[in-house]
């Protein structure tokens, strides 16, 4: 017995290489009622990605038009490519009552939080600038060139943190695992959040 209650959104944020994407993955394989908002790119597809699964791939020229309708909540240059979020798939599943988790970069983040002010930031980091390295190695999805400026644009973005109301050091993969599932969690048992989705039962248990 349940009223209705809108879904909340979730930001997790991470240098290049920090492991957030697969935190992420596995998060939305072992919650309910949450799901990855999918971000448009103008970048070409990698190896094993799909259109509307990883990304929506658009040209340069369809993701200026989306800017210029308004059409993302955040939108971003990143490595000579665009990255945006479209605000009316958010919108669309947050009325459903499901929890939208946003894999974005520090300054998509800092977007989001202007639209949506209750929204839960959460940044990831390596446990060592070393191992982000080897992990941007091991993808084999970048050049030599492409990593070094991966490796120097992450000092940058570490330096964000504190912007973020949680922080998880990625070491032991299922430990950050565990640790992210739990910050969704604790804000969906959060008071304010369990009267409007169970109003009608507490009503009942205070007659």
């Amino acid at each position: 017995m349940t009223d209705s209650a809108t879904g909340n959104v979730f930001i997790v944020a991470a240098p290049s290489g920090g492991g957030k994407t697969s935190l992420v993955n596995k998060l939305v394989t072992s919650l309910s009622d949450i799901e990855v908002s999918i971000s448009h790119t103008t970048r070409p597809a990698r190896p094993g990605e799909r259109d509307g699964a990883n990304y929506f791939f658009v040209s340069e020229q369809k993701f200026m038009a989306m800017v210029s309708e308004n059409a993302f909540v955040e939108h971003a240059r990143v490595f000579n490519h665009y990255y945006g979020t479209s605000l009316a798939q958010i919108n669309a599943r947050l009325a459903a009552g499901i929890d939208v988790i946003l894999d974005i970069d520090w300054q998509g983040a800092q977007q989001i939080r202007r639209l949506f002010p209750n929204a839960v930031s959460i940044f990831i980091i390596p446990p060592s600038l070393t191992v982000l390295k080897q992990r941007l190695q091991d993808r084999k999805q970048d050049d030599e060139e492409i990593i070094a400026a991966r490796m120097l644009r992450a000092q940058d973005e570490l330096s964000h943190y504190v912007e973020f109301d949680y922080l998880i050091i990625n070491d032991q993969f299922e430990k950050a695992a565990a640790q992210l599932q739990s910050v969704i969690v604790a804000n969906r048992l959060l008071a304010s959040r369990q009267v409007t989705k169970n109003g009608k039962l507490l009503s009942l248990l205070l007659a």
